[in-house]
């Protein structure tokens, strides 16, 4: 297994986590700033303001996409294990 095979299989790795983190961050961070543009609105200065709505979000955004982010993983790991006789060479 030559260095580029290692890199390519890190790179590929990274971007995956990456794919698949960010509709769940985005959800927590729109979630975020549409209370705190609600908390300076109307003058409500409570910190634990945003933790249930962006739990609820985000619980609702992993339901929605959980199918799609494991079958990327499967289809990662699947690509993995197929060419495992490869990398042990």
């Amino acid at each position: 297994m030559t260095i580029e095979e290692v890199v390519r299989l890190v790179s590929q790795g990274l971007f995956l986590v990456i794919k698949l983190s960010a509709p769940i961050l985005l959800i927590s961070l729109v979630v975020g700033l549409v209370i705190s543009i609600f908390q300076t609105v109307t003058s409500i200065q409570e910190q634990t303001l945003t933790f249930v709505p962006k739990i609820i979000c985000v619980f609702l955004g992993l339901a929605l996409l959980g199918y799609w982010m494991l079958g990327s993983m499967k289809d990662y790991i699947v690509e993995l294990w197929a060419d495992f006789g490869q990398y042990i060479h």
